[in-house]
């Protein structure tokens, strides 16, 4: 029979810099197709916390409402929220968020 040993909680995950940059804490963070929130900042190569779980207020895309409860994803090349269906499902939005808005509250997936 296989096992498993425990390694950590979930909520926040170790994440390796692998991206090229400095990511500064707070960041948001897409690695594969999810979408994480950096805790600490991580200078390239080293590991860092990024919280995979929780409620973030976000950019929203501009011009577009967002319902609450509506699945949201992250656009990468604008750094923003939005409600179009897209590669990388960010979660779901706790609050509406009027086309005005500049950001969105986002559950994540985790």
């Amino acid at each position: 029979m296989s096992k498993a040993e425990y390694w950590q909680r979930g909520e926040v995950i170790d994440f390796t810099n692998n991206t090229g940059a400095k990511i500064d804490a707070n960041e948001i963070v897409v690695f594969g197709k999810r979408l994480g929130v950096a805790g600490t900042p991580i200078e390239v190569g080293e590991t860092g916390s990024l919280h995979v779980f929780g409620v973030f207020e976000m950019p929203k895309a501009a011009s577009e409402a967002i319902t609450e409860g509506a699945t949201v994803y992250y656009d990468a090349t604008a750094g923003a929220i939005t409600a179009t269906a897209g590669d990388i499902t960010a979660g779901y939005a706790t609050e509406a968020a009027a086309a005005a808005d500049t950001t969105v509250k986002v559950k994540l997936l985790g």
